[in-house]
């Protein structure tokens, strides 16, 4: 019952996340904040940064914030710039390996 709750897609509301590697993107940036890897002013600074060069198209929202979210990985150190796009490459391969409606896991693509 979800329309119980704002922004949660009540009648006639869109859903707060319309895919979903854009809960995966947000749920993965408040677990690491909770684990203490980065304060939110220092998200926030670079959430804003991102915002600001983007296009301000609201499909584009949670494109800056997956890229807020690798910035500040590489910036704490928490995962190195080639590691990154290793797993970025692995993540499309592994999407297009991926049948329509099924959740895509890495390594797919090597099956």
């Amino acid at each position: 019952m979800t329309g119980a709750i704002p922004g949660m897609g009540g009648e006639g509301e869109a859903p707060v996340f319309a895919e979903p590697w854009q809960a995966q993107a947000f749920a993965m940036t408040l677990r690491l904040h909770e684990q203490g890897c980065f304060t939110w002013p220092e998200w926030t600074a670079v959430f804003s940064r991102e915002l600001k060069a983007g296009s301000g198209a609201p499909e584009d929202y949670y494109r800056c914030w997956l890229a807020a979210l690798e910035t500040i990985v590489a910036k704490k150190g928490l995962l190195d710039a080639t590691d990154l796009v290793d797993r970025r490459d692995a993540w499309e391969r592994a999407a297009r390996a991926t049948p329509h409606g099924q959740p895509i896991v890495l390594g797919r693509d090597r099956a």
